[in-house]
């Protein structure tokens, strides 16, 4: 039975054997190529609080880039125009940089989330001296949007 021997770094570096990669970095390399195919837009500090804006992107998230487009045109809710402009911003930032038009059932949103952001205090008068604070909240709106993946459109083409 051999053992295995234990080498240095020293006796490494002299044998001409490469260091191995640590996962972090491979791991940050694999996120940075994924990073190249897709189109990401975000919306700093829109006065809006978080809770409210989510409740809208639950609803698009995932879906068709126009289908969430109209959707986003029939909401009541006070975030849908805002979330609006930044989806059309998505779809322009999108053929600046592929040079690829965006078009009916070729595009989805692959990742929309709403992040808090800072937050006004004010104060509130409140009787017999006192004072209520009242909370200005802010959120990040992101979006990225994404080329349907070749195999899920054959999947809908044998459905219909």
């Amino acid at each position: 039975m051999s053992e295995a021997v234990k080498m240095t770094r020293k006796e490494k570096i002299a044998a001409g054997i490469p260091k191995p990669p640590k996962r972090k970095s491979a791991y940050a390399q694999e996120l940075k190529e994924a990073k190249e195919d897709t189109c990401k837009v975000s919306l700093n500090n829109y006065r809006s609080s978080a809770r409210k804006a989510r409740m809208v992107i639950h609803q698009i998230r995932g879906m068709e880039v126009f289908q969430a487009l109209s959707v986003l045109k029939f909401s009541p809710k006070a975030s849908a125009p805002a979330i609006d402009r930044l989806l059309r911003s998505a779809i322009a930032s999108y053929e600046d940089k592929f040079e690829d038009r965006v078009d009916v059932g070729t595009h989805y949103i692959k990742e929309a989330y709403v992040d808090s952001a800072r937050m006004l205090k004010r104060l509130q008068p409140a009787p017999q001296g006192r004072a209520h604070l009242i909370r200005k909240r802010y959120c990040h709106i992101s979006i990225v949007i994404d080329e349907i993946p070749f195999g899920d459109n054959d999947q809908n083409d044998n459905e219909e």
